[in-house]
């Protein structure tokens, strides 16, 4: 009843800043006019690739390239990172960007209707309006799980980022839009120079390139790891008609054999060692805050596997942070699965300790899990995952497959359908309850991936109890029944002890 009451007050107070917010915005005719001038001085936004190195030690070498260049790599063969010129973008103070970016959440007006493009500024700043290829990604569900939170948790403020409910069913939609909307660009500006996108998958890369690709005209090929994804995610490419090679290899190996394609032939390498990508996927981050009245979060769980993502959300948050839209990031937890694990082990070993992780760290062989799209022992951005972890004071933390099975499960019963990787999130949540280091209060928000219809299979093992050494326990089978009235009576009463 309490917590009723609390949670009544809460929305109430809410409501009311919303309806005074609104009332000042309106009454405040100066301040009306000013968010209405547009931005005169966008020409002096800009962004370009660096080398990683220089955004980690803060000290840039002067090695740059135009986001127009084919490359991937700096010159030492580290990553690139995207670098904005942040005080162009702080010439508007934090009141316009947030007006603006709240201005057009969900209108039709191109390309800003996009939860990607609604942030154009932040991401690609030079690019035309016409070389973007969108399909209104983003603007996904911030769902309150407020059941599963009070019953299998003990929290009232649980929240779970709904990414998966996008147009290929994955967060992976918020970074191809970025980097095919560039290989568009460049396609125009230099002829002949890309003749196709490719990338390795684990599936949920492969269904968003091929679709993006599809809709920009634009050949792509897929390199997927032979009997390792879902066929839902294997039908995607195939029915988008990208060039689908399946081979008898994990991730880590199509990873290998993609970067020896695209570095002797002109095809564009879309996987996330590209940082393009990074600066879609951040735009989830910015979006948490919006959806939050532009109040940060205590909590911020991921699933990890090739350790962008991790790093992406670290990017949009930092970038509010410094623009003076909050005041504070929140702390970041990267959920691996137990089966592909190799940053958690580094974590263990450093005895929790973020300045000593790489010291630590060792890549390992994946072994199989339901989890599939992180199912990766030697993750490109393990060094950008080491950098948000050690920034953020964040956590490591694993799930074996019955955890995160068993997870998924349980909040499936609460109305959600999460996908695996989700459920590794969960499970990686509920460790963390258990020894409370996430308080009963702690705002906390779980990153779903991927939408469950996508990993149907595994939800059909796990609920007739077909998978070897797990028990199931919520397990939900169908009760088979003959075409009997007594009969259906006696099972509905078995059911709910009538």
């Amino acid at each position: 009843m309490q917590v009723q009451q609390k949670l009544g007050a809460s929305r109430a107070m809410k409501a009311s800043r919303n309806v005074q917010r609104v009332f000042a915005a309106h009454s405040d005719i100066r301040k009306e006019a000013a968010l209405r001038v547009p931005l005169d001085k966008a020409h002096t936004f800009n962004a370009k690739f660096v080398p990683f190195a220089d955004v980690q030690s803060q000290k840039m070498s002067g090695e740059t390239y135009s986001l127009d260049d084919i490359v991937y790599r700096s010159r030492d063969g580290g990553l690139l990172d995207v670098h904005h010129d942040m005080k162009a973008l702080a010439q508007y103070g934090p009141d316009y960007w947030r007006a603006l970016f709240d201005a057009r959440v969900g209108t039709t007006a191109w390309p800003f209707g996009s939860g990607v493009w609604s942030k154009k500024e932040w991401v690609l700043p030079g690019l035309s309006d016409d070389d973007i290829v969108s399909m209104f990604e983003g603007n996904s569900n911030l769902f309150w799980a407020e059941r599963f939170g009070r019953e299998a948790l003990g929290m009232t403020d649980l929240w779970v980022k709904q990414c998966g409910n996008s147009h290929t069913g994955s967060f992976k939609d918020l970074g191809m839009t970025v980097l095919v909307s560039q290989v568009n660009r460049i396609r125009k500006l230099k002829p002949g120079s890309v003749t196709a996108v490719g990338c390795a998958s684990t599936g949920d890369t492969s269904a968003a390139l091929s679709a993006y690709c599809a809709a920009a005209g634009i050949p792509s090929i897929v390199f997927l790891p032979a009997d390792k994804i879902s066929l839902a995610q294997l039908v995607q490419p195939i029915a988008n008609g990208a060039l689908v090679l399946s081979i008898d290899t994990d991730f880590d190996g199509c990873m290998r054999l993609i970067k020896q394609v695209t570095a002797e032939t002109p095809i564009y390498l879309a996987n996330s060692m590209n940082s393009l990508r990074l600066e879609g996927q951040k735009t989830a981050a910015i979006e948490i805050l919006q959806q939050f009245d532009w109040q940060v979060p205590d909590w911020v769980i991921i699933p990890g596997g090739n350790l962008g993502n991790i790093y992406a959300f670290y990017k949009g948050f930092k970038m509010c942070k410094e623009l003076g839209l909050v005041d504070k990031m929140p702390r970041l937890v990267c959920a691996q699965a137990q089966n592909a694990n190799p940053l958690y082990q580094a974590f263990s070993k450093a005895h929790g300790s973020n300045a000593a992780i790489k010291e630590s760290y060792e890549p390992m062989k994946a072994k199989t899990t339901f989890a599939s799209a992180i199912q990766i022992g030697d993750p490109v951005s393990i060094d950008r995952a080491i950098m948000a972890l050690k920034d953020t004071n964040g956590i490591v933390e694993e799930a074996s497959e019955e955890e995160l099975m068993d997870a998924a499960a349980r909040a499936d019963r609460t109305g959600m359908f999460n996908c695996p990787h989700t459920g590794v999130a969960l499970a990686a949540l509920t460790k963390l309850r258990e020894r409370q280091v996430i308080g009963p209060n702690d705002r906390t928000v779980v990153v779903s991936t991927a939408h469950g219809l996508k990993f149907t299979q595994s939800k059909v093992a796990y609920h007739s109890k077909q998978v070897p050494g797990m028990s199931c326990q919520f397990a939900n089978p169908p009760v088979q029944v003959r075409e009997d009235l007594g009969a259906v009576m006696d099972a509905i009463k078995t059911k709910f002890k009538l």
